[in-house]
């Protein structure tokens, strides 16, 4: 074994005040979040409610979190066996309470967990084996404690790996979303979470060609999926115009309104123009609000009509005229043929966006884009227009957005301002950035992780937001540019493999 692989190993002195400290300083903020997320409960009771506390839950989760902090400290000082031990010992002894439980509900062993909800037991026993998992592999691979470089360069080569892939999987993929609705497993819930997976993943590769690939960060998207949804709903209801007639209209509406977002921000950068996106998401959201007489302010728009297949309406009884779905085709009538087409439009139309998103990043516009997010300055001097560059960015993707908003309004069949606030905004931008900024597949993931995944787990209840900022909070810590952070070049100048090409790598 080499002094550098010796040295890699050693473990470091461990400052034992200075790791009670940060543990409790950690425990100390989990306890005050919890003190009033966990620490009081609402039941129903003759009568009304009654609040319940559940202090001796919030103890738990500060001693649980006062462990984990000093698991992870002794792991950075490289003292892998006390976390090894400890971590795999508590894993163990809650898996064993895990099983018990499923074995025997409600028996002796249920008694000794120490959370009502099963989710978060199962949580904590995942989180301490994957931390005494961690430390056996440190211990065992004097590579584990590299650097920050290091760690980026290899989740690099895992994303690029993935990226390749993704040219094979994605026909395997796109089978299983289309047959995922007559799968044995799948339900009207497994429906509606697969329809709102679907529609984020739309609203992201739409910001993508704004954020990704032209560089410009847009705290007011939201904006332009309000401005379809209203485009759709005022159209359909005061025109009679079918959904297929108004989708490309609203689609046209956010454009324009993509265009006069872009005009303000042509000199913004950076946070600057963050700023701005935000106010004019905000500025949107206040208009739909106060124009009572136009979009019926915070009553919102009801009554909007639902999208046919090809005239063929999804109800039991049609209208004078019409001819049913069920009926056209010999079917007995279900509810779920509604929800399996809604779920078939919102997949057809984020594969259009992801297409035209591909398309278009290879023709000398998107080219413009990215060269226009590596450096505004090099584009002016070459003769680029970044004003042109700029609008052509905003609009392509406040047009899918558009697309995006109009589905969210015949599929809800109701809209208000509620609907389309910063939040909505925030999160498809977050979905962009965990996925890695200019990534067509890993807005896939991020969209399943942070849409798919909380809907599968709505038994945590109040937990589950703190889950949900527990998972951002560490990937921004691991991988701060994204899961699939690695774009490959538009154009090569030499094809991979080449003697060039191996001689500049």
């Amino acid at each position: 074994m080499s002094e550098s692989t010796r040295d890699a190993m050693r473990a470091r002195p461990l400052d034992v005040p200075a790791l009670l400290k940060e543990a409790g300083m950690v425990a100390l903020v989990v306890f005050g979040l919890a003190f009033g997320l966990v620490g009081f409960k609402t039941e129903d009771v003759p009568g009304g409610l009654e609040i319940v506390t559940r202090f001796g839950q919030v103890v738990l989760a500060a001693v649980v979190a006062f462990a984990g902090r000093a698991g992870f400290v002794l792991l950075r000082e490289r003292h892998y066996l006390p976390v090894m031990v400890g971590a795999g010992l508590f894993a163990a002894i809650m898996l064993v309470l895990l099983v018990g439980a499923i074995v025997d509900p409600g028996g002796k062993l249920e008694g000794f967990l120490p959370f009502d909800s099963v989710v978060v037991n199962w949580l904590m026993a995942l989180m301490a084996l994957i931390l005494g998992a961690r430390a056996a592999w440190s211990m065992a691979h004097a590579a584990a404690d590299e650097g920050v470089e290091d760690r980026d360069a290899a989740m690099d080569h895992v994303g690029a790996a993935v990226q390749r892939a993704a040219k094979y999987l994605a026909p395997v993929l796109l089978g299983l979303a289309v047959v995922l609705p007559f799968l044995p497993l799948a339900d009207r819930r497994l429906l509606d979470i697969a329809i709102l997976v679907v529609t984020y993943i739309m609203l992201g590769w739409g910001l993508n060609i704004v954020v990704g690939l032209a560089g410009l960060l847009d705290l007011g998207y939201v904006a332009f999926y309000a401005v379809g949804a209203y485009s759709y709903a005022l159209l359909a209801l005061h025109f009679d115009l079918g959904f297929w007639i108004c989708l490309p209209f609203a689609g046209i509406m956010a454009a324009f309104a993509g265009i006069l977002l872009g005009f303000p921000v042509l000199r913004l950068r950076g946070d600057y123009l963050a700023i701005v996106t935000l106010g004019f998401g905000e500025m949107i959201r206040v208009i739909l609000l106060n124009w009572y007489k136009f979009t019926k302010g915070p009553d919102g728009i009801s009554g909007i009509p639902r999208p046919t297949f090809f005239g063929l309406e999804f109800t039991r009884r049609p209208a004078e005229g019409a001819q049913s779905f069920h009926e056209f085709f010999g079917l007995t009538y279900s509810p779920l043929d509604r929800i399996i087409f809604l779920y078939y439009l919102i997949l057809a139309l984020a594969l259009v966006t992801n297409l035209f998103t591909l398309r278009i990043r290879r023709l000398p516009v998107g080219r413009a884009w990215e060269a226009l997010r590596e450096d505004e300055v090099a584009c002016r001097s070459i003769g680029m227009n970044p004003r042109n560059t700029k609008l052509t960015a905003f609009s392509i993707g406040a047009m899918f957005g558009g697309f995006g908003g109009s589905f969210f309004a015949t599929r809800q069949g109701f809209i208000s301002p509620e609907s389309f606030t910063f939040i909505e905004s925030a999160i498809i931008l977050a979905i962009v950035v965990l996925g890695g900024m200019g990534s067509q597949i890993g807005v896939v993931f991020a969209a399943i992780l942070l849409i798919g995944l909380p809907e599968f787990f709505r038994e945590l209840q109040q937990y589950r937001m703190l889950a949900f900022g527990a998972a951002m909070v560490m990937i921004m810590v691991w991988r701060p540019r994204g899961l699939l952070a690695h774009r490959e070049p538009t154009i090569r100048l030499h094809p991979r493999g080449s003697p060039n090409e191996e001689r500049r790598s």
